[in-house]
Order: C-alpha cells, then structure tokens, then sequence
C-alpha cells in the first residue's frame, strides 16, 4: 500500500466510523437494560455494580473530552486567532454537553460530518500539502476519539465482561441480555484496541511505518487472548470469594503507583494527571501498554510472568479448595480457555514484537502541526502500542 493511501482518510474509515458508534451505543445498551432487569429481579448489589461501570466509563471519557476541547481552544498554534469556540460552540456549551455525558458523541458528530466532507469532495483545488493537512487533522481527531473509546472500553467494557461472566458462572443466573451485554462488551473492547493501534498509526509520523493487515490481526490475537484469560482468571478467583476483589483493588493500586512512579506527562494538569494514572492502573490491571513510550522490555517480561502465575494460581486454587469442582464440565472447560488463551496470547505477543512490531523514528517533529502542537503531544504521550 502506498504512504499516501496509508494517509488518507477513506470512504471505509468514515463507515468503520459510524460502526465503531453503533458498537459504542449498543454497548451501552445492552448494559443498561441489564442493569434494570437485575433491578426488577431485586438484585440491587448486581444492578449498582452493573451501572456503576457504565458510569465510570461515561464520567472519565466525559471529563477527558471536555478538558481536551479546553487545551484546544488555549492552544496557539490551533487556535492563533485566540477565538473562545470550539466546533462553532462556547466554553460554556461544551461544559452544558459534557454534563449531561453527550461529549463523545459531540466528537463522533464532529468527525463524521467533517469526514464526510472530506471523503465526497470531488474538486482537485487543493494542493498535496493542503490535502495531507486535511487528511492528517482528520486522523488526529479519530485519535482523539480512539483514545477515549479505549479508556471507555477498560474502565466499562473489560470490568463488566468480568461482572457478568462472574454472575453466569457462580450463581447460574443466564439470560439472553446477558449474553448480549457480554457479546457487545467483547466486540466493543475488540473494536477499541484495533481502532486506537490503526488510528495511532496514522496520526503521529514516527511511527506511520506500523503495517497493517497480519500484524494488526496478530496484535489483536495477543490482546484479546491475554485479556480474555486475565479476565477467566480473576472470574475463578471470585467464585473462590468474593473477598478476592480486594485483590483486584490492589492490583490496580499497584499499577497506578507504577505509573506515578514513571512521572507521565499525558495532561495539561496536575489533577487531571492524577485521574489519567489511576485510569491506566485500571488498563494495568488487565493487560500491559508501553505508558511512557520507553524501552518497556524488562517491565513486560516481569507482568507476564505475574500475569501467566495469575493463570496459572486462579484455577489450580478453586481445585483445590472446591474439591466437588475439580473434575466439573465447568472448571475444566474455564482452565482450558484459561491456559490456551494464554499461550496463544504469549505466542502472539512474541510473534508481534519480534517481527511486526515498527522501530520508531524518535526526535522527529510533526510534519502538520509542528513539535508544538498540544493534540500531538497528547497522542504522543498516550499509550503506546
């Protein structure tokens, strides 16, 4: 494929868009009216935690959208004629849209319709630069949108995944709205990984050489398997006791204390950084991401060897200490899923970072927007693949 295909923004991107929209929405959904069917079945404690994700995920994306359209508005190189709108709106309206949790559709909006225009324009007016400008805004603001529906997708899809897989598995309460919020929430944290990595690609230049195709499905492979099976694993811990959240809360400690210790610079904030760390000690506890975009090889070698004894503990534990479990359909078939998922995972994690995964070319500044540019420096600062 050509750089310049790799740079441009589609007709297909536009649709995977508004796919990516549907998925977000129907996640949502389905948790939503989960959540009122446990409430008419007077299983209050499952609806509080059922919409109690949801609205975590609602309040962080919410909060992060609109201090980013905040940071855009102060930016000078976006905004040299120090106008107070953002997309055509006051400060104040952004404040009114983000309360009432419509921010992340405010954005989604906003780059479909700009994209739309975008995709349909027929004139050749425009010069190459002009148009790589106009490609490459496009790219940041799917980025934007990327990164919120990936914290959206750890902090709402991934803990009710685990929630309902729990609630199946220990107390046999199955229902089709069950099945459907798990299904919907499997595709959507699917969906969240896949767009982030490929939006990512587009949008910073030192790492526009990350190929797609074999090495995106071999990606997707590592992430869903090892999460998957993080997810079975800390499943079987809580049906050993439910005391084992307490475990789960301090895996989470751990991670937001190490990303502290790293000293991100992901905000334009001191407490907003705060939440940011304690947001990716959330996505530490399920899976690992390079926070600070440096040599991260020691530090993965060391989660995956906690994270294959997690696997490994979590099944052999319930064996032990539920003996009428140990030659159960269930606990064989959770195992299985449990150590093939993780091998598979490793395998795949191996096979990526040997030989699919890009070398970046640091130092380089960003041919659009310049090294000064706040939208990419906060891509740059985010997660990395």
């Amino acid at each position: 494929m050509l750089q310049s295909d790799l740079l441009s923004y589609t007709r297909l991107r536009w649709l995977l868009t508004i796919a990516g929209l549907f998925l977000y929405v129907v996640d949502i959904g389905t948790d939503v009216r989960l959540a009122v069917k446990y409430f008419q079945e007077e299983h209050f404690v499952w609806t509080a935690l059922t919409l109690g994700f949801v609205l975590a995920g609602l309040l962080v994306t919410q909060i992060f959208s609109y201090a980013w359209y905040r940071d855009d508005v102060s930016e000078v190189l976006k905004n040299s004629e120090g106008e107070q709108t953002v997309l055509g709106m006051s400060k104040g309206a952004l404040v009114v849209l983000h309360l009432f949790g419509v921010g992340i559709f405010t954005r989604y909006y906003h780059l479909l319709r700009t994209g739309f225009k975008v995709v349909c324009k027929t004139t050749n007016s425009l010069t190459e630069e002009e148009r790589k400008d106009e490609h490459h805004k496009l790219f940041c603001l799917a980025t934007d949108l990327s990164m919120l529906k990936l914290f959206e997708a750890f902090l709402e899809s991934v803990p009710q995944l685990l929630l309902q897989l729990y609630i199946v598995l220990d107390h046999s309460q199955c229902s089709v709205m069950q099945y459907l919020s798990m299904a919907f929430s499997f595709f959507n944290i699917a969906w969240a990984l896949v767009d982030y990595r490929r939006c990512l690609r587009r949008s910073l230049p030192q790492i526009r050489e990350m190929p797609s195709g074999l090495p995106t499905a071999i990606y997707l492979l590592y992430k869903l398997c090892t999460i998957t099976s993080h997810i079975l694993s800390y499943t079987l811990l809580l049906i050993l006791s439910p005391y084992s959240a307490i475990g789960l809360t301090v895996l989470w400690l751990l991670g937001t204390m190490w990303t502290h210790l790293l000293q991100t610079n992901f905000c334009s904030s001191g407490s907003l950084e705060l939440l940011y760390r304690a947001v990716i000690g959330v996505i530490l506890t399920f899976t690992f991401f390079n926070v600070k975009g440096q040599d991260t090889k020691l530090a993965m070698i060391i989660y995956y060897l906690f994270f294959a004894s997690v696997n490994i503990t979590a099944p052999s534990l319930l064996a032990l200490l539920r003996p009428e479990l140990q030659m159960s359909t269930f606990l064989l078939t959770v195992s299985g899923f449990i150590f093939g998922g993780s091998v598979l995972g490793l395998v795949c994690l191996v096979l990526y970072y040997l030989l699919l995964h890009p070398r970046e070319k640091r130092g380089e500044a960003d041919e659009v927007d310049g090294p000064g540019s706040e939208s990419t420096r906060r891509i740059r600062n985010f997660l990395q693949p």
